[in-house]
């Protein structure tokens, strides 16, 4: 039996638990001394998951105003074994364009905002390789055969939020080793390796990076347009959640 956190937005739970063959459903809020956390906690075959809308609810909490550590803390509380998020990101490269799904290898956070539980007692903790290796083996294994050809490793760039970025930005991210960009994964990353708790981020590409859309370098970036091209692509990330549980 395996208890498997999952951090993703509404679209991902609803069809998940759609797909999934589930024998069990409930809802709960867990309490923790960082504040209350709805979960969905799903019974699959011999496995239990547990679900956490990343922004809680309708989705309305601004990424820099997340309570990460809630979350992570929400999910301890329930004695996941291992975390499984899905990340919407922005992409830089030609050779991951909206639609694709892979996932991370490394991140890059200059936002200077800390993450951690350990404001009173010091406590460092090893970020060299931040994403557990088992379960990056596992995506690769699943989204090759979906995306044959596709590079799939990428080091996600933590952007502050909630604005997107400038051209400039991307231009500097790329040239510092950005492949991706997001609001939120990394800080999530933090607090589940302060618990020892083994994490793996799934990244779908919802949209061209500032600047780089080809023909229209000049193109704005729209939230809603985003999250609907980032909800349209989650039949891989369903298959890669169906492999943690077989």
């Amino acid at each position: 039996m395996m208890r498997l956190g999952l951090i993703g937005g509404t679209a991902m739970t609803s069809l998940a638990t759609s797909e999934l063959d589930v024998t069990r459903s409930d809802e709960i809020v867990v309490e923790t001394k960082y504040g209350s956390v709805p979960l969905l906690c799903v019974k699959s075959g011999d496995n239990e998951l547990f679900f956490v809308e990343r922004h809680h609810g309708e989705g309305t909490t601004p990424p820099h105003s997340i309570n990460h550590h809630a979350n992570i803390m929400a999910l301890a509380n329930a004695g996941v074994e291992s975390i499984l998020a899905i990340c919407s990101v922005g992409t830089i490269p030609q050779d991951f364009p909206p639609g694709s799904v892979g996932y991370a290898h490394q991140y890059i956070d200059f936002t200077g905002v800390e993450s951690t539980f350990s404001n009173d007692d010091a406590k460092f903790t090893s970020m060299t390789e931040p994403f557990d290796a088992g379960m990056n083996d596992k995506l690769e294994a699943v989204l090759s055969k979906l995306q044959p050809g596709l590079k799939l490793s990428r080091t996600y760039w933590l952007a502050h939020g909630p604005h997107f970025e400038t051209k400039a930005e991307i231009d500097a991210i790329e040239k510092l080793g950005g492949e991706v960009v997001g609001m939120t994964m990394p800080r999530e990353c933090k607090l589940a390796a302060e618990l020892d708790i083994p994490y793996a981020a799934i990244i779908v590409s919802s949209n061209w990076a500032a600047g780089r859309e080809p023909g229209d370098s000049s193109k704005d970036l729209n939230h809603e347009e985003v999250s609907s091209t980032a909800e349209s692509k989650l039949g891989p990330v369903i298959e890669c959640i169906k492999a943690f549980t077989q």
